[in-house]
């Protein structure tokens, strides 16, 4: 499903402002040079960082959350984006609608709470405006004759549900979702997502620029150094040329189980018209690990497909903001959320399977563990990194051969802002 209604474009910059932030991004595009990481002026300057969100942010699909967060008509949870704040609601007719938190009177916040059920809809507390599930309004007292409440709906973004997981675009003509749909259909579909629900949330306040934290998750150049306890069992931290034999190996043990897992390596090339950017891999675990444990050891109940452990790990992304990465016994979303040049929240969400209960079926503590450690070790080393970048005498510097998923995301989002 979409939603139909998207929000108004902001108001043009004054010209002169234009004029001078276009130079200061032709300035800091001519300075980038082929097979280096960007120049200082991509991680510290906030009229680029405003020229992404424009160019950028505002053109794409971002994950939200996941339906099961929204079970029945009337549940919602909030969610911030670029400045931001979304209504995410399942509707009296079940489809799921991303309405901006903004009321059309004087432009108060609607929703206050992070979640909650509003059977009735939603009430502005400042006027006390109401509006269905919708977003459509309902009551304004005392407005003036001829006051007409058609006008007066809550605007809404594009909204789709895929195997599970709930995108947003602010777009007016979002990207096409229909190779996201195959991707993720042969990805977060054979791991039973659609069928998961949500386990356990955590968010990291980055004291960085978004794209710092993106790249990181990109590439595991840094893994070994800086991961233990993923490099412990993770073989996506060695160099790929190693990992041949034992990739080779997990694909014929997927095969065996019946599972045909989708691998699109999409950085660095050629989308179709009008497509959304998508990618997936898979990657092997080592001898005898079977999920992403302390021990190596199974978290939980198997999930979708599967009805072994196949002993590897699948990663996949959408657009600029959104990776997942998948084990046959739970998942996670990271969320990627922009709020300055130099500030990110970046989001991680745990999924199990749907009957699996805390307690009997896991333990939350175990469950949560590598990705928590995993999470504040990239919290610390992507703050080291912004305070790096910021000193006036950083100069890039090569990409390694572990790099290469950073380096094709990188150019990817340079031709975009082209």
């Amino acid at each position: 499903m979409q939603a139909t209604e998207t929000r108004e474009a902001p108001t043009a910059p004054a010209p002169a402002h234009a004029a001078l932030a276009e130079a200061r991004w032709r300035e800091a595009r001519a300075q980038v040079r082929p097979g280096f990481a960007l120049p200082r002026a991509f991680y510290c300057d906030p009229e680029i960082f405003e020229r992404e969100q424009a160019r950028l942010l505002g053109r794409h699909w971002h994950c939200v959350g996941h339906a099961s967060q929204i079970p029945e008509p009337g549940d919602y949870f909030t969610a911030e984006f670029c400045g931001e704040s979304l209504i995410v609601v399942r509707g009296g007719d079940r489809e799921v609608r991303a309405l901006l938190n903004v009321c059309r009177h004087r432009g108060s916040r609607v929703c206050t709470e992070r979640a909650g059920r509003a059977r009735g809809g939603f009430v502005c507390p400042y006027h006390a405006w109401s509006y269905a599930l919708d977003g459509s309004l309902r009551g304004a007292a005392r407005m003036p004759e001829g006051f007409e409440r058609a006008r007066y709906a809550l605007r809404s973004l594009s909204a789709s549900v895929i195997e599970g997981l709930i995108f947003v675009s602010f777009a007016a003509q979002p990207p096409g979702l229909t190779r996201v749909r195959e991707v993720l259909a042969g990805t977060a579909g054979v791991y039973g997502w659609a069928d998961a629900r949500v386990a356990h949330r955590e968010t990291y306040a980055v004291q960085a620029n978004w794209k710092l934290a993106v790249e990181n998750y990109m590439e595991c150049y840094h893994c070994a150094p800086a991961h233990e306890e993923y490099s412990r069992f993770h073989l996506y931290a060695r160099p790929a040329a190693l990992n041949r034999e034992a990739d080779d190996k997990l694909r014929e043990r997927a095969r065996g189980l019946g599972l045909q897992i989708l691998e699109a390596f999409h950085w660095g090339t050629k989308a179709g018209a009008g497509e959304e950017a998508v990618a997936s891999m898979r990657s092997a675990l080592a001898a005898g690990t079977v999920s992403g444990s302390e021990d190596g050891r199974a978290l939980a109940p198997l999930m979708g497909r599967f009805s072994d452990y196949d002993g590897g790990v699948t990663f996949f992304d959408v657009g600029l903001t959104s990776d997942f990465l998948a084990y046959p016994d739970h998942g996670l979303i990271y969320r990627f959320v922009p709020r300055a040049f130099d500030s990110t929240e970046m989001e991680v969400i745990w999924l199990v399977h749907q009957d699996a209960r805390a307690g009997s079926d896991y333990d939350p503590e175990r469950l949560t563990w590598l990705w928590k450690v995993t999470s504040v070790a990239d919290k610390r080393i992507i703050e080291l990194n912004q305070r790096g970048v910021s000193s006036r005498y950083y100069e890039p510097g090569p990409y390694s051969e572990m790099e290469q998923d950073t380096r094709r995301y990188v150019e990817w989002l340079l031709a975009e802002l082209d």
